[in-house]
């Protein structure tokens, strides 16, 4: 493994703020801390995006938010328009879940037009986009090896393993989720062109967790166990 430093690390991060029952003070809290460790970005619910900008206005944290969050059932036309406004609000980065059921529908002329159409929003703002798989929603390696030469061929910034929040009933009818697998880093990683990056969301929380998955190729993490991660690098490097 190549020597890594706590910048390198910190630099992969995405800090996470995206559960439903985080607050307003837990939100500036959380915005504090990523500009304290100087992470790649915070990814933040939709409607904090101005509170972000606000609070890291001075840093170079860039400001991250989600489209068609969890589940990506929404029209193409309010995805864009959700877009739009996120872009508008400073959002520089959009993680949008793409319409898992026209995935699994094999519907990829709609595939294509959604994350086209977001791309199109995206590009006259400068800002990144992220397409969100939800991997555990997705039964057999087909599906996740199309959605990559989808995003290559459209040209995306990065794919993503998953939300953090794709949770699939289990035999015993309790709902659980693998979130970012080894297994399908790696299939991702072959199966996309050599400008798009790989994110890793989901059951990432240790610095180990990170070293393993940079190792794989992965250049971007989300992660709600930011400090945990950072303090520990800081100790061993």
């Amino acid at each position: 493994m190549e020597m890594t430093t706590v910048v390198e690390i910190a630099k992969m991060i995405d800090h996470s703020l995206l559960h439903p029952t985080l607050t307003d003070e837990e939100l500036i809290e959380g915005c504090k801390l990523a500009k304290k460790y100087d992470v790649a970005s915070v990814c933040i619910k939709p409607y904090s995006v101005k509170l972000a900008v606000e609070i890291l206005r001075d840093s170079n944290v860039c400001i991250g938010t989600v489209i068609g969050f969890p589940h990506g059932s929404s029209q193409i036309d309010v995805k864009t328009f959700e877009a739009e406004k996120a872009c508008k609000d400073g959002a520089t980065e959009l993680d949008i879940v793409v319409n898992i059921g026209k995935v699994l529908s094999e519907d990829w002329q709609y595939v294509k037009e959604e994350i086209s159409a977001i791309i199109d929003v995206a590009n006259n703002f400068e800002a990144k986009v992220k397409v969100i798989f939800e991997n555990d929603f997705l039964p057999i390696d087909y599906f996740k090896i199309k959605l990559c030469e989808i995003c290559s061929e459209l040209k995306v910034n990065f794919v993503k393993t998953s939300t953090g929040f794709g949770f699939v009933k289990g035999d015993n009818g309790k709902y659980s989720y693998k979130g970012a697998t080894d297994y399908d880093l790696k299939l991702m990683m072959k199966s996309i062109s050599k400008e798009v990056q790989v994110k890793a969301a989901g059951n990432i929380r240790t610095l180990d967790d990170v070293l393993r998955v940079k190792n794989i190729g992965v250049t971007r993490i989300g992660a709600t166990a930011t400090e945990t991660i950072l303090e520990e690098a800081k100790k061993r490097f």
